[in-house]
């Protein structure tokens, strides 16, 4: 990406300056910071600086612009909404709906100013959708609003990534994220947001009275989230009122297209889901990635977890992280590499994590580990797993639409 000298210097240099911050350098402790050059109303050139989330558990650090979000309203909901969360561990249902409404409460605390003076509520900005977790707190839309409130021009901004980490580099500059960022910084901005195009239905590639495979396509959910996006649950639940059972047996990424198997009946749930357990079940995927890896096959083992500071977003971690195993084969080659994953264990992002870092070529249009493009250029294209009444190997295959 192309940064403005003047910004990417003065980036550098609060890099320098937290070189000595051992936090960030722990394993996985690093963070995303940014600088905006501002104008005054007396013409003089200021420097201002932010922080993605909080630093140090804190949301406030000397040196850099303060939160978005009303300090005292947000303590008003989130101190006693968090501790009737945490009473309703028993409860899962419950949780999750009181989960849901502490964070819309949350994000009613983030009034939103723009270049002309308006100020707008943050969940507005993505409305019909709800706010993904964190909307609000990244260091470009911080900087922006402290420039706006403060009567500052902005001239050019920033973002570096400083510290440790398994899927950034150190003094590495990248863009805002656009499932978070997008919106906000469109309307701070004053851009036109283009309108994200409704996902298509899945298509149902097997039915009997025992199962459903359907094709996902890219940018619908498997399951229901807090953005109040369709998934393929209310999609099959729709479909089929009577099930007994959850129905899907397992999931995909938003962004990954292909095969899911639901079961219809209780029974039929609990004997597919023993084959995942149990890890019988066989996957492949399929990928474009951004780049030629060295061998022509392998097997990449390392183990993830979440990035709590930076959700859905999994980081390498051989200390905590959870083990994950990914066969891979590289199936043709050129810029853009067709290669075939197996993988034997089921990780959040885990082909995507370990492609970016195994293969050290990302996956061809992953917003989180790679370049953001149309849509990411992974499918699950086939699985084979016992069928719970007959018992019998079945198995079923997608093309990929790349």
């Amino acid at each position: 990406m192309i940064v403005d000298p003047a910004a990417a210097g003065a980036a550098e240099a609060l890099r320098r300056e937290l070189a000595g911050h051992a936090p960030l350098y722990a394993e996985n402790g690093g963070k995303m910071f940014g600088v905006l050059i501002a104008r005054t109303s007396q013409g003089a050139t200021i420097t201002l600086r932010a922080f993605s989330g909080m630093l140090d558990g804190a949301w406030d650090a000397p040196g850099f612009v303060p939160p978005i979000f009303d300090r005292a309203a947000r303590d008003r909901v989130e101190i006693p909404g968090e501790a009737h969360v945490k009473s309703l561990l028993a409860h899962p249902v419950a949780r999750r709906e009181a989960s849901q409404a502490l964070m819309r409460a949350i994000h009613d605390t983030y009034a939103i100013p723009n270049a002309r003076h308006e100020t707008r509520p943050l969940r507005a900005l993505f409305a019909p959708s709800e706010p993904p977790a964190g909307a609000g707190d990244c260091a470009a839309p911080k900087l922006l609003a402290y420039a706006f409130r403060h009567a500052l021009t902005p001239i050019a901004l920033a973002e570096i990534f400083v510290g440790k980490s398994a899927a950034r580099t150190d003094g590495a500059f990248y863009p805002a994220c656009a499932q978070k960022c997008g919106p906000i910084l469109a309307f701070m901005r004053d851009e036109a947001v283009a309108p994200v195009p409704a996902p298509a239905d899945p298509r149902v590639v097997y039915e009997d009275p025992w199962l459903v495979v359907v094709e996902k396509p890219t940018g619908l959910l498997s399951v229901p989230g807090r953005s109040g996006d369709p998934s393929v649950l209310e999609w099959l639940r729709a479909r089929h009122p009577g099930a007994s059972g959850p129905l899907l047996v397992h999931r995909l990424d938003m962004d990954t297209s292909g095969l899911l198997v639901a079961a219809k009946t209780k029974d039929a749930h609990a004997f597919v889901q023993r084959q995942f357990a149990a890890r019988t079940v066989e996957k492949r995927y399929v990928a474009l990635v951004d780049g030629e890896p060295r061998d022509d096959a392998g097997v990449i083992d390392l183990p993830l977890r979440v990035d709590p500071d930076d959700r859905p977003r999994q980081v390498h971690d051989p200390i905590f992280g959870k083990r994950a195993i990914t066969e891979w084969r590289v199936l043709a080659r050129n810029a853009r590499s067709r290669v075939a994953f197996v993988p034997r264990t089921g990780r959040t992002h885990q082909i995507r994590v370990h492609t970016a870092l195994g293969l050290g070529a990302p996956i061809v249009g992953d917003r989180l580990y790679g370049t953001p493009g149309p849509r990411l250029m992974l499918h699950a294209e086939a699985i084979a797993f016992a069928h719970p009444e007959t018992q019998r190997a079945i198995a079923f295959t997608s093309e990929a639409p790349f």
